[in-house]
């Protein structure tokens, strides 16, 4: 079993291990200790893994209750928000039991949100099923649901008691949900590790998955621990995220994922950087050319100025302007602070 431990909240470990699903209930017995677990999940996932989980909680003494909800992003809404939270409350859930997130990235922000607020707070676990989720999104503890105005706009940070992450479970997924979280993957490349940039290059991701998920859960982990809250370094996270929370309101969170977007917004970013001489020449055709190798999308047909506008409503903006996460060169990034007009000129033609 690979085993990281995430210095933030109370501490939690990251598990990573083939068939680690059905050994579930038994890490959550032992990572939260509840007498009752809910288990959130969606309609996708829930036909596939959610009896397993519940067999596993059930051998573990754990009692369980379950919610699905419909896939998908368009779910990911306040009103969603307060159904869950209602049905914790009406199945009696108290402040030492918890709430296990068994899906995505939608499912994972949606479920660790209800444990925030409810009872103000609760504890929860993370269950990623996606490629997206076990790389990034259930580590770190950000939770949220979209608003009109944008992308995640109403959350909180939340730190789960454990991520218990089953490389098995990307094998029945569809090759667009594996593109999907690849799209983050690569930005882990580009940020902080050209090493496994290079290794995304000369080998196919899928055949070394499990280093893959461990080295892009290291990065995260130590930004983390030495930035919990998104007050500095943590921002570099966001690379191609501005552009592509932008992208992805502007198609209405439908025709495009977010590792496409995110990846349409990474070239956008390079392309920016070597513009005003930032970021070193040829970066953002390196990264088009992987994001091509792992069928994701390089560009979209969207005015450049609809897109900026909309950067606008992105939560890392400050009263000043907007923190954009730029490159130095594969590997190497940082945050430029830049006015809307100067986001402007930076990113349209």
């Amino acid at each position: 079993m690979k085993k990281l431990f995430v210095n933030a909240g109370a501490g939690y470990d990251i598990l990573i291990e083939r068939g680690l699903l059905r050994r579930s209930g038994e890490i959550i017995k032992n990572a939260a200790a509840p007498s009752v677990c809910a288990v959130v999940s969606d309609s996708n996932v829930a036909p596939l893994y959610l009896e397993t989980v519940l067999s596993s909680l059930s051998a573990a003494g754990i009692s369980a209750v379950s919610y699905v909800f419909p896939a998908g992003e368009s779910s990911k809404t306040p009103e969603s928000l307060i159904k869950i939270v209602e049905f914790l409350a009406d199945s009696g859930l108290t402040r030492g039991e918890c709430v296990a997130a068994l899906g995505g990235g939608v499912c994972g922000d949606m479920a660790g949100f209800a444990a925030a607020v409810y009872l103000r707070g609760i504890k929860y676990v993370q269950l990623p099923t996606t490629l997206l989720a076990q790389v990034d999104s259930s580590v770190g503890g950000k939770t949220a649901v979209d608003l009109p105005q944008g992308k995640n706009l109403c959350g909180a940070f939340w730190q789960p008691s454990c991520v218990i992450i089953d490389p098995d479970v990307l094998s029945t997924l569809p090759p667009r949900y594996f593109s999907d979280g690849m799209g983050e993957v690569i930005k882990y490349g580009c940020i902080r590790s050209a090493s496994l940039f290079e290794r995304l290059q000369n080998e196919n991701a899928a055949d070394i998955i499990e280093d893959v998920i461990l080295e892009c859960c290291d990065i995260k982990r130590g930004v983390v621990e030495r930035d919990e809250k998104e007050a500095g370094e943590r921002a570099l996270l966001n690379f191609g995220h501005t552009c592509g929370h932008a992208i992805e309101k502007l198609m209405s969170f439908s025709g495009i994922s977010h590792g496409e977007a995110v990846g349409v917004g990474m070239v956008m970013a390079a392309r920016a950087g070597e513009k005003v001489g930032v970021t070193k020449p040829g970066t953002a055709d390196a990264i088009a050319a992987l994001l091509k190798k792992y069928a994701l999308k390089t560009a979209v047909s969207l005015p450049s100025e609809d897109i900026v506008k909309n950067m606008a409503y992105d939560k890392k903006r400050t009263a000043s302007g907007i923190k954009l996460i730029m490159l130095r060169e594969i590997g190497s990034s940082f945050i430029m602070p830049a006015t809307a007009r100067q986001a402007g000129e930076l990113f349209c033609e």
